[in-house]
């Protein structure tokens, strides 16, 4: 084996508990499990985590859950039966780290909360995602990644100006509570090295998906308005848009003043960078419409990949505009190995995406084949906590596990 195989993940050796389901708590652990984490998905007997029964299927298995619930283990446990609780507080003893999303709440209606669980585990690192934090006005309600979208500000900067506010095409909501989430228990890890105490993280959706908005916060922090829709454009820069091709649309991406000399020289246009109107950020904002007549005139007479192509010689940044599938399928996507296939018993070969960041001398390869419901209930309750196949058959029968 080279020494890049060798080398051990940063997270091996870390036990992780998995309670959470769907989407924002399963990808935070699923990105510790990444980094070498053994994750042990707690799951409701017969029905499983719901996103198990999202379409497509594949096999029979939920992609959704193949690709968010990869490399971890998976058992069944009825957290509102006494024995079943009892199962679990044994196996967060022996954690490092606990995800949960639940609605406040409902945790500590199940007794399992951190407060109760940092008795038995003082060293635990505990949690908890959710849709508005453990605490305050909105705690008690219900939250989704469109409703989160919503009431955290970013609707009103995505779409047209003509047009309604505008959901951001995928779940960033609860993607960046995860990606919170994930750096929170990284955190405490560290400074539990430090103190040899566990702490409680809490990530609300509504927190995450504010913070992501640094250019329109820049704006009232300003003391500006705070921005509207500008569709494709920039709020600040200009131009910073997409524009017609002659086989589709591309991006092109002015940030400053020397960008724009490049730009002007790339359209054949060197005197665009004295033109009054387009010397300056501010000034070009103002006259964006002409500008863009004078940008498509180009554009339109050349393909996408063309304009990416001469544009980065003359180092100004574009791209073409591309679907999901085709950004996978780039050079670069397979280069920097984004996707993973892997083997499941169930779904066969499949390719799942693990968290993206590389470190050098750790090898990128893994087990990233999601379990099926309840796979490792039995392994998990023998090694972990030693009970025997007469035990667990018991449990079984009573739909503990």
């Amino acid at each position: 084996m080279t020494e890049e195989m060798q080398a051990p993940r940063p997270l091996d050796g870390i036990k992780v508990l998995d309670l959470a389901r769907v989407l924002a708590g399963p990808l935070c652990s699923a990105m510790l499990g990444d980094l070498g984490a053994a994750v042990t998905k707690i799951e409701i007997p017969e029905h499983g985590d719901d996103s198990r029964h999202f379409s497509p299927h594949v096999g029979g298995e939920s992609s959704y859950f193949l690709l968010v619930n990869r490399g971890k283990k998976s058992v069944t446990l009825d957290l509102k039966s006494d024995e079943g609780r009892d199962i679990l507080l044994r196996l967060i003893k022996q954690s490092d780290i606990l995800v949960e999303n639940f609605r406040p709440g409902v945790t500590t209606r199940l007794g399992i909360d951190y407060e109760t669980v940092k008795a038995l585990n003082p060293r635990l690192i505990y949690v908890s995602i959710s849709g508005y934090g453990q605490d305050g006005p909105l705690a008690h309600r219900a939250a989704y990644d469109h409703v989160v979208q919503a009431i955290g500000g970013i609707m009103t900067v995505t779409g047209w100006p003509d047009g309604p506010p505008t959901r951001v095409g995928d779940a960033i909501g609860d993607v960046t509570a995860g990606i919170y989430g994930s750096w929170g228990a990284l955190a405490a890890l560290i400074q539990r090295e430090r103190t040899g105490k566990g702490q409680h993280v809490d990530v609300a959706m509504l927190d995450s998906i504010i913070s992501l908005q640094m250019v329109s916060l820049s704006q009232i922090a300003g003391g500006k308005e705070p921005p509207g829709r500008v569709g494709n454009a920039h709020p600040i820069s200009a131009p910073m848009d997409s524009y017609q091709a002659a086989d589709g649309h591309v991006v092109i991406a002015v940030a400053n003043d020397a960008l724009f000399v490049r730009l002007a020289r790339a359209l054949g246009k060197p005197s665009l960078s004295e033109d009054a109107r387009f010397k300056t950020d501010p000034q070009r904002q103002s006259h964006q419409q002409e500008l863009r007549t004078i940008i498509e005139e180009w554009t339109r007479e050349r393909s996408t990949e063309e304009i990416t192509q001469l544009l980065d010689e003359a180092g100004v940044p574009a791209a073409p505009i591309y679907n999901l599938a085709e950004a996978l399928a780039t050079p670069h996507a397979k280069h920097r190995r984004l996707l993973h296939t892997v083997r499941h018993s169930s779904a066969g070969e499949f390719q799942v995406m693990p968290q993206p960041v590389r470190f050098s001398g750790v090898s990128p390869e893994g087990d990233y084949a999601a379990p099926t419901l309840g796979q490792h209930t039995d392994a998990v309750l023998r090694s972990d906590l030693g009970l025997d196949p007469v035990d667990i058959e018991k449990l079984r029968s009573r739909g503990i596990v």
